[in-house]
C-alpha cells in the first residue's frame, strides 16, 4: 500500500479560464491544501498543460517542507520566484554542496523574490506559516528531467532529509535576516 505522501496530489487542478485573475481565494485554497499535504506544500498551476511553454504557478508552503536541492539543467531552465505572502530562506550551493549564498526573501521585505539562471543548485524553505510564492519557469514539464537533484543531499522522504532541512534552517538563521 502506498503511503500518504505518494497518494496526496502534488498540485491542485489549474483554473479553466483563459484569463485568470489571481485572487485571495486562490491563495486561501492553496494554503489550506498545503496544511493537509504530507509534503507541507502544494502547487496551483495557472498554465493549462504540462506542455505549455511557460509555467506559472502558486506554490503554498508550510515550515518543515523539504525540497531537495536541485538545478534545472537538462534542458536548461531559468526560474523566478516572487513571495506573495510569508517568507523563505533561499539557499544557493556550489556543485559540491557547499552553501555559497543564503537569502531571506519575504513579502513586503527588501528582497521580494529571486531570479536564477539555469544550472544553479538551489532550494528554499518556508520560514513563516502559510507562505505563498508565485513561480515562473519555462515549460514543457517532464518529471523525468525537470530537476537535476543534488547527489550530496538526501531525497525527499529519505532517511536524513528532516535532519538536513534542520541544518539548512540553522544556517539560514545564522546567515540571513528578515
Amino acid at each position: 500500500m502506498k503511503n500518504n505522501i505518494d497518494t496526496f496530489p502534488k498540485a491542485l487542478p489549474a483554473p479553466s479560464t483563459n484569463n485568470t485573475l489571481i485572487t485571495t481565494e486562490h491563495i486561501h485554497s492553496c494554503v489550506e491544501a498545503s496544511k493537509k499535504s504530507p509534503r507541507k506544500r502544494i502547487i496551483l498551476p495557472l498554465h493549462k498543460s504540462n506542455d505549455s511553454n511557460l509555467h506559472r504557478m502558486l506554490n503554498a508552503m508550510q515550515p518543515g517542507s523539504y525540497i531537495q536541492p536541485h538545478r534545472h539543467m537538462f534542458p536548461p531552465k531559468a526560474e523566478s520566484i516572487i513571495v506573495l505572502q510569508g517568507a523563505i530562506y533561499v539557499f544557493i550551493f556550489t556543485a559540491d554542496g557547499e552553501i555559497s549564498e543564503v537569502h531571506t526573501v519575504a513579502a513586503g521585505g527588501l528582497n521580494l523574490g529571486i531570479d536564477s539562471e539555469p544550472g544553479v543548485f538551489h532550494t528554499f524553505a518556508a520560514i513563516q506559516e502559510d507562505t505563498v510564492l508565485f513561480e515562473v519557469k519555462p515549460g514543457p514539464y517532464n518529471q523525468a528531467d525537470d530537476k537535476d537533484f543534488a547527489p550530496w543531499a538526501p531525497a525527499e522522504g529519505d532517511h536524513g532529509a528532516e535532519e538536513y532541512l534542520q541544518q539548512l534552517y540553522e544556517k539560514g538563521r545564522k546567515g540571513a535576516k528578515i
